[in-house]
Formats: C-alpha cells, sequence, structure tokens
C-alpha cells in the first residue's frame, strides 16, 4: 500500500566530468565510466636574479674599506683619513683587530715618518677613544700595539710618549672639567675611562724583558678619583664607580705592594660621600655595592693556602656524603647517629662491601662477589611459603 511518499526507482546513471572546450577526440568506450581528473600545470616563475648582479654586502661592511685596505694607503689621499677610516672600522667590527693589526701597523711605519705625522696619529686615536664609548678598551688596545710596533721615534717622543703627553694635557684641568657644566663633564669621564683602559693594557717592557705598568697612570687615576668624590655629582659618582669597577682590583693590588692604604683611603671617601652628599639614591646604591664588592676581594676567589682534613668538628657538612644504611626494621642510620656508630663502623669497614669493579665489569678481586657469596642460601619461611604457593599456582594453569 502506497503511502502517498513512494517514488519510481531512479536510474543510477555514472558521473561525468564535463567535457573540455580542446578535447575534440571520439567518446571513450563503456568500460571508462569516470573521467580521468584534469592536470593544471603551475605557471612558471620567471627569476629576476642575475648571475651578473653586483655581490651583496651587509650594511655594516664597507666592501671598498676592505680592498683599499688590501692594497694598503693607495687610495687614500691623506693619514688621517686612512687612520681615521681604519678606526671606523674598528668600531664596527672589534674583532677583526687581531687580524688586520698587523698590517695597519706596518703601513703606518711607511707613512708616519715625521714628528707631525705621529702627533696627527696620537691625537686620531685619543679623539676616536674618548668620542666613541665603546673605542676605550679598544683604543688601549691599539695604543699598546702601537707602541711596541712603530718603528719612528723622533726626538720629540715616540707614540707612547706623545700619548701620554695628550692624557696629561686633559689631565691637568681635571679639577675645572669636573665642576664644568654637562657637556664639560661628559668629555672628562670619557678621558677618565680611557686613562683606566689605557693603565690596564699599556704594557711598558723594562730593561730585562719584564712587562709593567706605567706608575704615572696609577697616580693619576687616584688624583682623578679624587676630582670626582670632591664633586658629587651623580654623574661624577656614576664615573667613579665605573672606574673602580674597572681597575680596583688592580690598583689595590699595586698599592699593597708599595705598602700604601690609598684603597681604604677611597673606600672611606665613599662613605663618607653616601652620608653627607646630596646625591640621589640610586647613585647612593650603586656607591654601596661598590663597597660590597670591594669587601668581597673585588669578586675574586682565591683557594685556601692550607689543607685540613676534614673532620666532623671542622666541617659541618662532613656527614652529607656518607651512606645510609638501614635496620632490620627499616629505620635508616648514618655515621652521625650515635646509637648506631659502631654497627656503622662495623659495615663501612667489611671489606667485601664494595667490590672493586673495572670499567668493563671485570672483577678485581680475582673471584666472585664475596659479599653475596657470604649470604646465606636459606630463605626466610615465610618467603620460602610464598614462593612454593606461587609454583603450585603456576602448575595449575
Amino acid at each position: 500500500m502506497s503511502d502517498g511518499f513512494d517514488r519510481a526507482p531512479e536510474q543510477t546513471r555514472p558521473l561525468r566530468a564535463p567535457p573540455s572546450s580542446q578535447d575534440n577526440s571520439p567518446q571513450q568506450n563503456s568500460e571508462s565510466t569516470m573521467a580521468k581528473p584534469q592536470v593544471v600545470a603551475a605557471p612558471v616563475l620567471m627569476s629576476k636574479l642575475s648571475v651578473n648582479a653586483p655581490e651583496f654586502y651587509p650594511s655594516s661592511y664597507s666592501p671598498n674599506y676592505t680592498e683599499s685596505y688590501e692594497d694598503g694607503c693607495e687610495d687614500y689621499p691623506t693619514l688621517s683619513e686612512y687612520v681615521q677610516d681604519f678606526l671606523n672600522h674598528l668600531t664596527e667590527q672589534p674583532g677583526s683587530f687581531e687580524t688586520e693589526i698587523e698590517q695597519f701597523a706596518e703601513t703606518l711605519n711607511g707613512w708616519v715618518t715625521t714628528d707631525d705625522a705621529l702627533q696627527e696619529l696620537v691625537e686620531l686615536i685619543y679623539q676616536q677613544a674618548t668620542s666613541i664609548p665603546n673605542f676605550s678598551y679598544m683604543g688601549a688596545r691599539l695604543c699598546n700595539y702601537l707602541s711596541h710596533h712603530l718603528t719612528i721615534s723622533p726626538q720629540s717622543g715616540n707614540f707612547r710618549q706623545l700619548l701620554l703627553q695628550r692624557c696629561r694635557t686633559e689631565y691637568e684641568v681635571k679639577d675645572q672639567a669636573a665642576k664644568g657644566d654637562e657637556v664639560t663633564r661628559k668629555r672628562f669621564h670619557a678621558f677618565v675611562l680611557f686613562l683606566g683602559e689605557l693603565y690596564l693594557n699599556l704594557e711598558i717592557k723594562g730593561t730585562n724583558g719584564q712587562v709593567t705598568r706605567a706608575d704615572i697612570l696609577q697616580v693619576g687615576l687616584r688624583e682623578l678619583l679624587n676630582a670626582l668624590f670632591s664633586n658629587p655629582v651623580d654623574d661624577n659618582l656614576i664615573c667613579a664607580v665605573k672606574l673602580l669597577k674597572l681597575t680596583g682590583s688592580v690598583l689595590e693590588d699595586a698599592w699593597k705592594e708599595k705598602g700604601k692604604t690609598d684603597m681604604e683611603e677611597v673606600i672611606q671617601r665613599i662613605e663618607n660621600v653616601v652620608l653627607d652628599a646630596n646625591c640621589s639614591r640610586d647613585v647612593k646604591q650603586m656607591l654601596l655595592k661598590l663597597v660590597e664588592l670591594r669587601s668581597s676581594n673585588w669578586g675574586r676567589v682565591h683557594a685556601t693556602s692550607t689543607y685540613r682534613e676534614a673532620t666532623p668538628e671542622n666541617d659541618p657538612n662532613y656527614f652529607m656524603n656518607e651512606p645510609t644504611f638501614y635496620t632490620s626494621d627499616g629505620v635508616p642510620f648514618t655515621a652521625a647517629d650515635p646509637d648506631y656508630q659502631e654497627k656503622y663502623q662495623e659495615l663501612l669497614e667489611r671489606e667485601d662491601f664494595f667490590p672493586d669493579y673495572e670499567e668493563n665489569g671485570t672483577d678485581l678481586s680475582g673471584g666472585g662477589d664475596a659479599y653475596l657469596d657470604d649470604i646465606d642460601d636459606e630463605m626466610d619461611p615465610e618467603i620460602e611459603e610464598a614462593y612454593e604457593k606461587f609454583c603450585l599456582e603456576s602448575e595449575l594453569f
């Protein structure tokens, strides 16, 4: 009986893809009921790259400098341009110092042949080291290298002597500079930090080949600290902190060798500034941290000179690495437990407690495990009963 929703069964027909406009081939036979999917070829992208394109260089790399540098100073009309270009290059790429400094010095030896040229070289390096904050260390290294490798030594003085004379010119106006305006003080601070780097890096070789530091710089740094603390504005104090973090440990060692207490006086000066000066809270915290750093020997750690065998009396951690044993009731005990000291020592002294093995597992004692061999072969009654029960149950299955 029809319920009004019965329909005649529809005839099933195979689905076909619509014919392509370019497909003029005859119709496939009845065995092919499905049309093959069309393969769409991806468009070919034409690259704009060319093998003749100019070579790419990062923005911080100067190919013109490298090419002219390899050719020496031929492409530079003046000494000033050549030196300034090299200084800028070192500022951008300080890692090139080791590989390029030798060639730079050789070029200068062929160019710097007069007093005026040497004076100009010193001034260029000094200005770069005191005007570019990140160049003070590199400038000091450069000065040290040139002081040992420049061959010119005119009557007016060699490279190191002229450099120290240039620094003295700035040093003589230290008190006025520390009291000057913000721009003057900023230039003065750059000079102070450069002088600190020079003290650490400028090596003076004695007649016997020994290497020392310039004592005149040591004296100069002490006076520069006095000038900074005598005018305790924030930026002067910050400069003093930077200088002492940089050179404090070396200065104190040098003063101690001479029996001087200059560092004690400096620390006392800092404590007075913290108490009396109207500097900012942050600067006072910096000064106090510096005093704390000095009290810890400038962060240096020295190994103890005398060796003492560790005992429970002199080493609070004496028992930390000792083994732990357990009683028959499962109670742990160590060497620190007075009730088990005799038992602990007995177990610890057993020759077979720690068998000797090589890395490949070979027993160095020449036999089996003596400790395991001494164990009684008899089982505990409860364990033996449980084991027999397990065996019987296993046989049933």
